[in-house]
């Protein structure tokens, strides 16, 4: 495994463990008030996105530890076991504001491209690899640390919203049925959803553990809140919806997050992806929640973009995915 970092006098570094979660949930609130990412994560947030079957937390992460125990910092390296084209490596650090500026965040990211060129070769050495780090822009230092890594900016992510008021109607579409998730419909959602990313930038097919860890298994997924659009009985779009207990608490009200929104493509040009998430934008309406919000890719090639601003979400922030692009191990020794 890659070398412990070294770090400043005082400071120690271990693995990462699960009982970790609550010391890094106060980490991300007090990074918060400066990092402004929109994002706000629990203790029990955090166990089900790092203790998983996907993260080995003694090998792909690190927690670093003041002299009174206080938890300043913590990284990790979480490679998805799917992937199309190239083999993505995504990297996650976050530092305690009151101890920035003195190299630990970039002893992280030293430590984060020699674990992810690790993980690259362990796993699928063959195949191209991406490190990548999602930086919000309001995120300057993180900015500026990873351009200085060697990393590019690769891709450009909306963060959008739109209060639940003047929502758009539900259209009535010819042998189209909108009905609200229902668990003996879990698979088949999941498969329409591979189905329908095929040719979206950096999309997977995702396995059932996959899926049940990162969506439909989350303690936020809202089934009563989430549409299908059937037709002749079969999945053919959706829109998954998430309530997060955590930003409840932070801002006081509760917004719906539309997840994973998708059509497949023989069904596509009919209003299906319109319908499903004006169906969620109503329920959610009706359940309490006062806003909503979804991330776009800037460049999705489905016109995802121009579908959200025409049904009211304007954009909040801005998230920039920075990459280095390693090329198969084979062809990396070579050179």
């Amino acid at each position: 495994m890659a070398d412990l970092p070294a770090l400043p006098d005082g400071l120690t570094v271990r693995p990462l463990a699960a009982d970790d979660v609550a010391g890094a949930a106060a980490l991300l609130e007090a990074a918060e008030e400066l990092d402004d990412t929109g994002e706000h994560w629990s203790p029990d947030d955090l166990t089900e996105w790092w203790v998983n079957d996907l993260l080995d937390l003694e090998r792909d992460g690190l927690a670093v530890l003041a002299a009174d125990g206080t938890l300043v910092a913590w990284a990790t390296a979480l490679a998805l076991p799917t992937f199309r084209d190239a083999f993505r490596i995504s990297l996650e650090a976050r530092v305690l504001p009151a101890w920035r500026g003195r190299g630990i965040g970039r002893a992280l990211l030293a430590w984060q491209l020699a674990r992810g060129k690790e993980i690259h070769a362990e796993r699928h050495p063959g195949h191209p690899a991406v490190l990548e780090v999602a930086v919000h822009t309001s995120m300057t230092s993180l900015e500026s640390l990873v351009r200085r890594a060697g990393l590019s900016q690769e891709r450009w992510y909306f963060v959008m919203e739109r209060p639940l008021a003047d929502l758009p109607r539900v259209p009535d579409l010819p042998g189209v049925e909108l009905a609200p998730f229902t668990w003996d419909r879990d698979d088949e959602v999941r498969r329409a959803h591979n189905a329908a990313f095929t040719e979206h930038h950096g999309s997977a097919e995702r396995d059932q553990t996959t899926w049940r860890t990162l969506f439909t298994g989350q303690r936020a997924f809202r089934p009563e809140l989430s549409s299908l659009a059937l037709a002749d009985g079969a999945v053919v779009a959706y829109t998954l919806a998430y309530v997060f207990e955590a930003d409840t608490a932070a801002t006081g009200y509760e917004q719906v997050d539309l997840g994973q929104i998708g059509v497949l493509p023989a069904a596509r040009g009919r209003g299906l992806a319109k319908a499903t998430i004006a169906a969620v934008l109503r329920r959610a309406a009706e359940h309490g929640c006062r806003s909503a919000g979804l991330q776009v890719d800037s460049e999705n090639t489905t016109g995802a973009l121009r579908l959200y601003e025409g049904l009211g979400f304007t954009r909040r922030r801005t998230q920039v995915s920075w990459a280095l692009a390693l090329p198969p191990v084979g062809e990396a020794a070579a050179q």
